[in-house]
């Protein structure tokens, strides 16, 4: 890039934010697991959602689309294509990864906190970093925290996740 005067013009950062929430699926299908930061956790209660409602990865994808000026979650995968029925937060994570580079944008990382009482992700930090960094081919990391019982995820109703994401405009 060059400025008006013909000096080259380093391509800034952008910065992006991403926001998913799911209730607690009322009435799972028998065998449902929930799916959270691209882990299955058997014996927890899954999410509802037109996908596998991973709050994590959704919005992740999220922050990502943002910082490219890409739309959005729902602009690129919406309810009402049925490609995207039942599919992976991962899947959907790695396809906005793709989305982000063939927009011509580095990933440099992303950030993801999620929100709830349950399942405790401490434990399973790392495998969930190392799932959703292979999906974003860039670090991705993961905290946790609940809302010390306020709100839907402090009542234990849903899970939350918010995540920040960091990409630069390359050549």
């Amino acid at each position: 890039m060059t400025t008006g005067s013909g000096q080259a013009r380093v391509p800034l950062p952008r910065t992006g934010i991403g926001v998913d929430v799911h209730a607690y699926d009322e009435d799972p299908a028998p065998g449902a697991v929930l799916h959270l930061a691209g882990l299955e956790w058997p014996g927890e209660r899954p999410l509802a959602g037109h996908s596998d409602a991973d709050v994590a990865a959704h919005a992740a994808a999220d922050a990502l689309f943002s910082a490219a000026a890409q739309g959005d979650l729902g602009s690129n995968f919406g309810t009402a294509d049925p490609r995207w029925a039942g599919a992976s937060g991962v899947s959907l994570l790695a396809e906005a990864s793709r989305r982000v580079r063939a927009a011509g944008f580095l990933i440099g990382n992303v950030s993801v906190q999620v929100i709830g009482n349950r399942p405790k992700l401490g434990p399973r930090r790392a495998e969930a970093q190392a799932v959703l960094s292979m999906a974003v081919g860039a670090p991705v990391t993961v905290s946790a925290t609940t809302t010390d019982g306020l709100g839907l995820t402090g009542r234990g109703e849903g899970v939350a996740a918010i995540a920040t994401a960091l990409v630069v405009p390359h050549g």
